[in-house]
């Protein structure tokens, strides 16, 4: 990480020679600069996707140029370090740095900018001051079409009876410690917390990527072997990566096979060949289900747009038997339209008696989906909200003091 940061800077000051204890001081003078702290010596590989982005961020505002193009700058980040990068910017900005801040995300568009320009189908479809722009117009422009911010839709609270998922005791050396909780059939429970607060290791865990230390999962009553990713599918767990591009996707290869990566024992025939005839049939249905925007499920994934590759996600696992869906990050990157979409299709999943644990920075869309929502922060479970009696502002309240 310190050598990301500083290789930049100490080029521009052709600095022939650049000792560990220079390249760490210029390092840490550019982390201090956003007030949150990433461990310097690990590799870049080994960090998570937010505190990649945040590499990113800081290694841009080390270089001192008049103009800084922030793309999806706030994609991973929680709601503590997007107020820290606004604030960042407002400096810049007293110091006659100009910023095009490039975003999905139209509230903090509105919050943070001046003027606005939006592009539709590579040409500009209106621009303006900021004042002149509410949602509504902006998805207005952005889709063409009238398209409402999603509403709370009535909460999926899960049946009565047995649990669908109860995780009792679970722990990982680092990562979290006695992490308690239940999953009801129909339930979308929301997991938040800030930035280390183990949350992400506790769904790779559940999902067998991770191997906890102790404590138990247990689906329907029966016990998951830790660790085991073939146990946690055949019992019908499906995980839907923070990083799309590099953990959920083949990118290179096509919407197809893509869709049909995780169930191929479900088209093979006698002797281990695909009946690619079935498999076809289920793609498409998959892609008339989630609205795919493609002419053919023969094209690379990776021509598709942000939004489409997630439903691509999606429906890998949907074309399977999952009853339980892990989404860390659901919406990362993805468009209005899209995100409406998928919001749609979670809720009818869990109207349908499938457990979702959504992983999210989005506030509002915690509130708006889920009925419950934990709270994680340093590896354990500090709240249990119930979002009938919560709102965004509250739930962003209750994080922020855990800073």
């Amino acid at each position: 990480v310190a050598e990301n940061l500083a290789i930049n800077s100490l080029m521009e000051r052709r600095c022939r020679w650049a000792t560990p204890r220079r390249i760490h001081r210029v390092a840490s003078e550019a982390i201090a600069r956003l007030g949150v702290a990433i461990d310097l010596r690990k590799e870049v590989a080994g960090i998570s996707v937010a505190e990649r982005q945040l590499v990113a961020i800081a290694k841009a505002l080390l270089q001192d140029a008049r103009l800084i193009i922030m793309d999806e700058p706030t994609t991973a980040l929680t709601h503590r370090e997007i107020e820290s990068l606004f604030r960042i910017i407002r400096n810049l900005q007293a110091r006659g740095v100009s910023t095009l801040f490039v975003s999905h995300k139209l509230t903090e568009v509105l919050e943070i900018s001046e003027k606005i320009t939006v592009l539709r189908n590579g040409g500009k479809a209106v621009e303006g001051d900021t004042s002149s722009f509410d949602y509504g117009t902006l998805v207005h422009y952005l889709t063409g079409r009238e398209i409402r911010r999603p509403e709370p839709v009535p909460l999926c609270q899960g049946t009565r009876g047995l649990p669908l998922l109860r995780v009792q005791g679970l722990c990982l050396r680092d990562a979290f410690n006695d992490v308690s909780f239940d999953l009801r059939p129909g339930e979308v429970l929301g997991i938040a917390g800030l930035l280390g607060s183990g949350r992400t290791e506790l769904a790779m865990s559940l999902f067998g990527l991770m191997t906890a230390d102790a404590g138990t999962i247990e689906i329907n009553g029966e016990t998951v072997r830790r660790g085991s990713v073939q146990d946690a599918v055949a019992r019908g767990i499906a995980y839907i990566p923070e990083d799309r591009l590099t953990e959920g996707l083949f990118l290179e290869q096509s919407i197809e096979r893509n869709i049909s990566a995780a169930n191929l024992e479900s088209f093979a025939r006698w002797g281990g060949r695909l009946n690619f005839g079935h498999m076809r049939e289920i793609v498409r249905k998959w892609m008339s289900a989630l609205s795919i925007a493609a002419p053919s499920a023969a094209l690379p994934v990776q021509s598709l747009s942000g939004g489409n590759q997630q439903k691509v996600v999606l429906a890998k696992w949907l074309a399977g038997k999952a009853g339980i869906l892990i989404l860390n990050g659901p919406t990362v990157g993805v468009d209005v339209g899209a995100k409406v979409e998928i919001h749609s299709k979670l809720m009818e999943l869990a109207r349908k008696g499938i457990g979702i644990i959504i992983i999210s920075d989005d506030l509002p869309e915690l509130a708006s989906l889920c009925g419950r929502v934990l709270v994680m922060h340093r590896g354990r479970i500090v709240n249990e909200l119930a979002i009938a009696q919560e709102n965004e502002s509250t739930l962003a309240a209750r994080l922020s003091e855990l800073e």
